[in-house]
């Protein structure tokens, strides 16, 4: 029988898990985004255009959006832990394999295959927490997780970029997926076993009703929609910066590239900070600030001085990232009982924005330069404000009996 009691902060059990989940989100966003700094250099390497070379991200991302889907019924029957381990180990392995990838399309083979590894994480991660920890705690837990995520992102992105110049591509992914299986392993000595967790079987037609469900309200669908668009700006921005910086008038190094991805720290600031204005505030009032400040930002970056090229960025990272924070913890309000399944779909469309519209995004930049990257950005970000705005008009769905009053337009 399941043990009822979940870990509390301040335990031992809770210290582990929470060190568990640190080292699960670094080692999850480091492998998944380690290739992005690296586009430039797969298309000189093999000959590419940056549509071509962006192939990389979006033949890691699109798989791991659909897995997302599979990974988490999987989860309900083997479980959290166990999946999550051998998601863990894998995409380390696969990535090491990736940096000794013979040919273009076996590192694009290697880089598919890693992306359905990863979706053991992110479908996984938050069911784990909130199985094995007690509800006043999984916050806390939850938050650590996604810092993790944030550093891991920007560790990645950052140490493959200074170990590219100080040897070569090849030898930068081998270290990345060095360091992910070192993780890999110091999750499963750290991750409790799972206390709580019991095995449920999934039947098509529970789901399916589910889905409709979810895909009938009148903001879920809007809200996956943001997801599909704000992450493809974000990752467009940051899949073909680096060919704009490595060109004439900037001419910057691998290594200083590499070093614009410390701003993912705005974007750990900004998702918190957001988060909880939006809390207080409400959704609807905020939610159109942040995704005004990615098109600012991006209209930034089509400036020929660095600094306002670098400022633009910033923008872009803190827009992203607080818009997705509202998004997200939308989805999780709004779907109370489904929660899981709204939590999946829309971390399939997040995903499959990043692999279509950043794949889209090199076919601006070689058709019109930078211009193009902009305009298509700013594009995408207006069809994102209009929905912002036809969001702030769904009324809340209705309070349970004897919940405190919230902020208008919280849900």
């Amino acid at each position: 029988m399941a043990d009822t009691i979940g870990y509390a902060r301040g335990t031992d059990g809770y210290k582990r898990l929470t060190l568990a989940m640190l080292f699960a989100g670094f080692s999850t966003f480091s492998l998944l985004y380690s290739a992005q700094p690296l586009l430039p250099v797969f298309a000189q390497a093999f000959g590419l255009n940056a549509e071509s070379a962006s192939l990389a991200i979006s033949l890691a991302t699109g798989p791991l959006a659909v897995a997302i889907v599979f990974a988490g019924l999987l989860s309900d029957r083997i479980g959290r832990r166990p999946l999550m381990v051998a998601a863990m180990f894998g995409a380390g392995l696969l990535t090491m394999l990736t940096g000794l990838a013979p040919s273009w399309h076996a590192l694009l083979a290697l880089r598919l295959l890693a992306g359905i590894a990863l979706a053991g994480m992110p479908a996984v991660a938050m069911a784990y927490v909130s199985e094995e920890v007690e509800p006043l705690s999984v916050g806390p837990a939850m938050g650590i997780y996604i810092a993790g995520s944030g550093i891991g992102g920007m560790a990645g992105r950052l140490g493959v970029s200074l170990l590219t110049s100080l040897f070569d591509w090849r030898w930068a992914l081998v270290g990345v997926g060095l360091v992910g299986l070192a993780m890999a392993e110091g999750f499963r000595r750290l991750a409790p076993p799972s206390r709580r967790f019991v095995p449920q079987q999934v039947h098509a037609a529970a789901v399916l009703s589910a889905g409709r469900s979810l895909f009938r309200d009148k903001a879920m669908p809007w809200l996956y929609a943001e997801g599909f668009l704000l992450m493809g700006v974000f990752v467009t921005i940051y899949n073909y910066v680096g060919f704009r910086l490595l060109a004439p008038p900037f001419r910057l190094g691998h290594a200083a590239i590499g070093a614009i991805f410390l701003l993912y720290l705005l974007g750990s600031v900004s998702s918190a900070w957001f988060g909880g204005l939006a809390d207080r505030r409400g959704r609807r009032l905020i939610f159109w600030i942040p995704t005004a400040m990615l098109l600012l930002g991006t209209a930034l970056t089509a400036s020929t001085s660095l600094a306002l090229v670098v400022a633009g960025i910033g923008v872009v990272t803190i827009g992203f990232f607080g818009a997705h924070s509202i998004a997200s913890s939308w989805v999780g309000r709004r779907a109370r009982a489904s929660r899981g399944q709204a939590a999946a779909f829309y971390l399939f469309f997040y995903y499959l924005g990043s692999s279509l519209l950043g794949s889209a995004g090199g076919v601006a930049w070689t058709g019109w330069g930078w211009t193009g990257v902009v305009l298509y950005c700013g594009m995408l970000t207006l069809i994102a404000l209009a929905i912002a705005a036809k969001l702030a008009t769904v009324a809340p769905l209705p309070l349970p009996e004897a919940t405190p009053p919230r902020p208008m337009g919280a849900d």
